[in-house]
């Protein structure tokens, strides 16, 4: 895969792209990010990438000029197959929320386009003409995209298949089966009186993936129930939630 991150803050991803995943992303050849710089497309000896907003109001807003000609520069020496539109995302708290699904969905891509929104927000050509995507990574405001395209392409990144070092490493993470994982733990048994659940030390792995799948759906019943609509139980695992749901029912 290789992305592109337009910004006007190159610098900010210098030092996450070299280390971790991501950097060991680049060094198997997974991975290749190129981060451009806004300004440079700009035709002012200011490098001036926003203005005021028509018709009034607080703050700046990107020009548009500066970011179509930065994308449209690199899509020119893009070539996809069968005609396959690259995928271009603006990072803007306006676009639709960032989920586990999405990210294995572009993680399938060959090429992504990530731009940081900043100021008050984009002129709405770039958002109508240009991005074929609005991502947000949560319901609220930060002061750029910059921050968000970083969370976006770990997200991305860490699904690519042999980035992880077990390929089953990002079947059972939160989100993925549309529960929160289960319970983890690691030696040692005993710690300041807390153990580790029996089931997990008999070496039995079907009682032991019973036991998991059953933590999984309490956790997600208690921290959050708003998955569980969507989640994919069997009936036994409905009725097992009906008496989550209805604690009398335990007794």
């Amino acid at each position: 895969m290789k992305i592109h991150v337009f910004t006007i803050f190159p610098e900010m991803f210098s030092s996450p792209l070299n280390f971790g995943i991501l950097k060991r992303a680049k060094d198997q050849g997974h991975l290749q990010i190129e981060v451009h710089n806004i300004r440079d497309f700009t035709h002012d000896k200011h490098h001036t990438v926003d203005d005021t907003p028509y018709g009034g109001g607080a703050g700046m807003v990107f020009k548009p000029e500066p970011v179509f000609e930065a994308v449209e520069n690199t899509l020119s020496n893009i070539t996809v197959e069968n005609g396959k539109r690259t995928p271009v995302i603006l990072l803007t708290p306006q676009g639709r929320l960032l989920t586990q699904k999405i990210a294995q969905e572009l993680s399938r891509e060959e090429y992504l386009i990530i731009i940081c929104g900043h100021y008050e927000g984009v002129d709405e050509r770039i958002t109508d003409g240009l991005a074929t995507d609005s991502i947000s990574i949560g319901d609220y405001v930060l002061s750029g995209g910059e921050l968000p395209a970083m969370v976006l392409a770990d997200a991305v990144i860490r699904l690519i298949p042999g980035v992880l070092g077990s390929p089953e490493s990002p079947i059972d993470e939160s989100h993925s089966i549309g529960l929160l994982e289960y319970p983890q733990y690691t030696r040692p048994p005993e710690y300041r009186g807390k153990v580790v659940p029996e089931v997990l030390l008999s070496g039995n792995h079907a009682e032991i993936a019973k036991w998991r799948r059953k933590q999984a759906i309490i956790r997600t019943f208690e921290r959050r129930p708003d998955m569980l609509a969507l989640a994919n139980l069997s009936s036994k695992e409905k009725e097992f939630l009906k008496k989550l749901q209805s604690p009398e029912e335990m007794v």
